[in-house]
């Protein structure tokens, strides 16, 4: 496989998660951009990044739909940061694409099982 398609594969199922990871962190609590960058990459132990510029348009298409909502905080005199908060139809739509991923897979680790299998009883033979 050539490296320009390995990171199409990677990037198209990177964008696909997106929606999934940043609605379960708000459904935890209210974060702002910054926190919810550092949240990925902690707890997937920096093996998801994702800048903060790169969030935004998500969050921004997630506002328009009505999933989340936003609050700014003035920090200190002038820093204004804004938070972002699940809204219950967020939480449907978290719920529904949650049991999507989990359903997608549990199918690819059956084929990838499967194959594995495959591959050891002809390695037997």
């Amino acid at each position: 496989m050539k490296g320009g398609t390995h990171l199409s594969i990677s990037e198209s199922l990177k964008r696909g998660t997106v929606d999934l990871l940043l609605l379960s962190l708000l459904q935890e609590k209210d974060m702002y951009g910054y926190q919810l960058s550092q949240e990925l990459a902690s707890r997937s132990g920096g093996l998801y990044t994702m800048p903060e510029g790169s969030m935004y348009p998500t969050l921004y298409r997630m506002l328009e739909k009505g999933l989340v909502s936003d609050r700014r905080e003035t920090i200190g005199k002038r820093r204004v940061r804004v938070y972002y908060h699940l809204e219950p139809a967020g939480k449907e739509y978290l719920e529904a694409i949650r049991r999507e991923y989990f359903s997608m897979n549990q199918g690819i680790v059956k084929v990838l099982e499967s194959s594995i299998q495959t591959e050891t009883e002809e390695n037997l033979e």
